[in-house]
């Protein structure tokens, strides 16, 4: 307040640094998401590092793959990404779809490969490729579609799906392939 009034010019220097904060700050905090989910992709990296992958050669392929199956069918809940009150308005749909249908298909996809794999079926080869392969470019493309169209200003309650279940998905999709690599013939034992 300057002579009794308020208006002066630290009122406006404040206006005119929170104009400017928001004008370059508010495009950087936009992409918190981005960070969430590298870091979160990290941390789970880390973790199959040091108690999953040093394991692969003593664990039956099937042991490791039913739980990865089994997460991965728990993917419906991307069909959040449709529902109003999960998301704020204004979330793209040129995102919204592809993702949840992406994961809602590739839940599908795992759900169908669980009894192939528990019950080691020569089949159960074959659908776990076409479960990894899908899911995997699911994940990229929702990833790629979210950041086009800006989708992460959007996602509402839906923010722990990229935050947190996708750098989960990430890793187990990364130990699925390196454990389809590695046994190479017939079924999972």
């Amino acid at each position: 307040m300057l002579n009794g009034r308020s208006g002066g010019i630290l009122d406006l220097l404040g206006g005119v640094s929170e104009k400017l904060t928001e004008a370059y700050m508010q495009p950087i905090l936009d992409r918190i998401l981005a960070v969430n989910l590298i870091l979160s992709t990290l941390v789970f990296y880390v973790a199959a590092r040091i108690y999953v992958l040093p394991e692969l050669g003593e664990l039956r392929p099937r042991t490791i793959l039913l739980p990865i199956l089994l997460l991965h069918s728990l993917r419906h809940f991307g069909l959040m990404f449709l529902m109003r009150g999960a998301t704020y308005p204004g979330m793209p749909s040129e995102f919204a779809y592809p993702a949840a249908v992406g994961d809602f298909i590739t839940a599908i996809l795992a759900f169908t490969a669980i009894p192939a794999v528990a019950k080691n079926l020569p089949v159960s080869r074959a659908l776990v490729w076409i479960f990894n392969i899908f899911g995997t470019l699911d994940l990229i493309t929702a990833i790629t579609l979210a950041t086009i169209y800006n989708a992460p200003i959007y996602m509402g309650a839906a923010y722990w799906i990229p935050a947190f279940w996708v750098p989960a998905l990430l890793v187990t999709h990364y130990i699925t392939f390196i454990v389809l690599t590695r046994y190479k013939l017939g079924a999972f034992s």
